[in-house]
């Protein structure tokens, strides 16, 4: 999370951004943080920090652990229940449906502004499985989800779209190159699906598809560790994933 990410906004109520900076900053180490960890990662002034917190606490979207730091609070899990429901009530089903047939974890995502939220998700059957936390976001470059959204996506405002959040290289595999990742969009067109190729997490490898003609900007994806997630495995699960996709698109509808 950049520093300052509240007072960097165009517009809107900062005392609101900041809040939010707190709590994602927290959500994004998940654990629990001293108020001057949160503080130094959110760039947001020490006594600022302390007042922001103790409304958070008050309404319980923060507690305070024995050891006086913070961790999320309980609060935030119906409205992160309710915010999954939107996704459609048989979606998941139909996730638990790609992880029966291919045993890894199954991902739907959207493109919320310039980022890729995951809105829901179903666990793997593998001991050692993926594991991403709904609400989430990521950049879309170095991600299969966001691969397989923005090839839809006209080239100029994919360009515009890099520009305003740039390249991170996340691992040695990143793209980090405009001309590069619109070259490979391309690729996506023309093949129907999207790989992430331990561009996000070492080791991890993912597919992904769009699902075309939905209200929301959706894809869907199914996510493993490198060694199982074999070209054969991806040679099955995209018709798999296809045809889910368009399951979802009539649950969203």
């Amino acid at each position: 999370m950049p520093r300052n990410s509240g007072t960097n906004q165009p517009g809107g109520v900062q005392s609101v951004h900041r809040s939010l900076d707190l709590l994602e900053a927290v959500a994004a180490r998940g654990g629990t943080l001293s108020i001057g960890e949160i503080a130094e990662v959110t760039g947001v002034p020490l006594p600022t920090t302390h007042r922001l917190l103790r409304t958070l606490v008050d309404r319980g979207y923060m507690r305070q652990m024995p050891d006086r730091r913070y961790a999320l609070g309980f609060r935030l899990v119906p409205l992160g229940g309710s915010a999954s429901a939107m996704a459609g009530a048989g979606t998941d089903r139909l996730l638990r449906g790609l992880v029966d047939a291919l045993g890894e974890t199954a991902n739907l995502a959207m493109l919320d502004g310039d980022q890729v939220a995951y809105v829901a998700q179903a666990p793997g059957r593998h001991a050692m499985r993926m594991f991403t936390e709904v609400g989430r976001r990521v950049h879309p470059h170095c991600t299969a989800v966001g691969k397989a959204l923005l090839a839809s996506t006209p080239e100029a405002d994919v360009r515009a779209l890099l520009a305003r959040t740039g390249l991170p290289r996340h691992t040695d595999h990143t793209l980090t190159d405009a001309d590069a990742f619109v070259a490979a969009l391309a690729q996506v067109r023309e093949a129907g699906f999207a790989l992430d190729e331990g561009e996000q997490e070492v080791g991890v490898r993912c597919v992904a598809v769009a699902l075309g003609g939905g209200p929301l900007p959706l894809a869907l994806s199914i996510s493993g560790p490198a060694p199982r997630m074999t070209d054969e495995l991806v040679a099955e699960a995209v018709p798999l994933l296809r045809r889910t996709a368009s399951a979802l698109v009539s649950e969203v509808s």
